[in-house]
């Protein structure tokens, strides 16, 4: 019986600790474009948000970025940047808006990956509703060791939050430099390509000069006399 009391305990722990809300999404912002997104937030939570540009359509790897509350009030403001991380707590229940801002470009798109976190802080959120905790002696209480269990589950929470969002950071960042290295790509057989016609236009003007001053009927030699 108490075995079963303590695997309940443990569910009910883990289901508390996880309660977050966690999104991440590429977007592409339009040249002269913007978006934005909304998510609710309550009192006490913490908001993450982490963006970066891995795409820039043959242009900068910038956007601006705004994140702001229900009332209209501007919590964070970025201009034109490559990737920043925000970290904001709600003071009081709201509706948060995010936009991504590209109208300051009017020629290349921006292929924008971000992703946002809430979530609760508080460590002893949801324990005062524990109604399963009630009628146990000290004893089983002391047993369980619930405030183990929940700070170990904590830990393991943590852990792979972070763990997934290093994992999503190494993924934009190799998409952008996947994208940069195109670019650098795409760069170097354009100029590679104008200086071929350059040398071939160049070469071809050589050798009708060197021709015309051995055919003396050419009209290349006539003009060369005429000067």
């Amino acid at each position: 019986m108490n075995k079963l009391v303590q695997l309940i305990v443990l569910l009910v722990v883990f289901s508390r600790s996880i309660e977050c809300l966690q999104k991440e999404m590429t977007i592409i912002v339009p040249p002269g474009g913007k978006d934005c997104f909304h998510e609710s937030g309550l009192a006490g939570q913490t908001v993450d948000i982490e963006y970066q540009v891995i795409d820039g359509s043959h242009g900068d790897l910038d956007i601006s970025f705004d994140l702001n509350d229900s009332t209209g009030r501007l919590i964070f403001a970025d201009y034109k940047k490559s990737d920043n991380i925000h970290r904001y707590k709600l003071p009081h229940d709201t509706e948060l808006q995010f936009c991504f801002n590209n109208e300051f470009s009017r020629i290349n798109s921006k292929t924008v990956f971000f992703e946002i976190i809430l979530e609760n802080e508080d460590e002893d959120a949801g324990w005062s509703n524990f109604d399963i905790l009630e009628g146990l002696s000290p004893d089983e209480f002391y047993d369980m060791k619930v405030q183990d269990i929940e700070d170990i589950i904590k830990r393991v929470r943590n852990n792979l939050t972070k763990a997934r969002q290093f994992q999503d950071m190494l993924r934009s960042h190799e998409a952008r430099d996947r994208n940069v290295a195109e670019e650098n790509y795409f760069k170097v057989n354009t100029w590679s390509f104008f200086q071929i016609i350059i040398m071939v236009g160049v070469g071809f003007c050589q050798v009708i000069m060197v021709k015309s001053l051995f055919d003396t009927e050419s009209k290349a030699h006539k003009l060369w006399r005429k000067s």
